[in-house]
């Protein structure tokens, strides 16, 4: 079992996080904001970043290379109408994508938004942490959940059209 803080401060302890969101056992704050038959997108649980999403295939794999040809086309095609809701429908101009294959969770990427207030803690991948960190620390107030929340409203409206 492992130990996750969630943005709101609770922990909860869980073997897989993302096993545990996309069945439901755990659900993200504002809920799904789209699911497929192969993937579920959800507002990053740990850091109250406005419209940052994690996109988690609901099948337990670690690596893209295990991704079925169904789930590769499923995969591009929902990433980029999660990318197109953000621009259009949040005004998110820049997005940071990671995926690491050394998780302790299974198969998923991160679509980090950039804001101007991230550029104080410089402009490259390396501010990425110190971002997620100052978020998850600074950034529980309740105008800043609100807005976060009014984010997800907005995506899950956009997405499921």
């Amino acid at each position: 079992m492992r130990k996750i803080t969630l943005s709101n401060g609770e922990t909860v302890e869980v073997e897989c996080l993302s096993c545990a969101l996309t069945s439901g056992m755990i659900e993200p704050d504002g809920g799904v904001v789209i699911e497929t038959e192969h993937f579920h997108a959800h507002q990053d649980v740990a850091y109250p970043i406005r419209g940052l999403i994690i996109l988690a295939s609901k099948r337990h794999i670690k690596c893209l290379d295990e991704l079925t040809e169904p789930e590769r086309l499923d995969y591009i095609n929902i990433l980029s109408k999660i990318r197109k809701a953000q621009r259009e429908a949040l005004g998110i101009e820049y997005v940071y994508y990671f995926y690491n294959e050394d998780t302790t969770h299974h198969f998923h990427i991160w679509m980090v938004p950039r804001y101007d207030w991230m550029y104080e803690f410089g402009r490259s991948v390396e501010s990425v942490r110190p971002v997620l960190l100052h978020a998850r620390d600074e950034l529980n107030d309740k105008k800043n959940v609100k807005e976060v929340m009014e984010a997800i409203n907005i995506l899950t409206e956009e997405l499921n059209k």
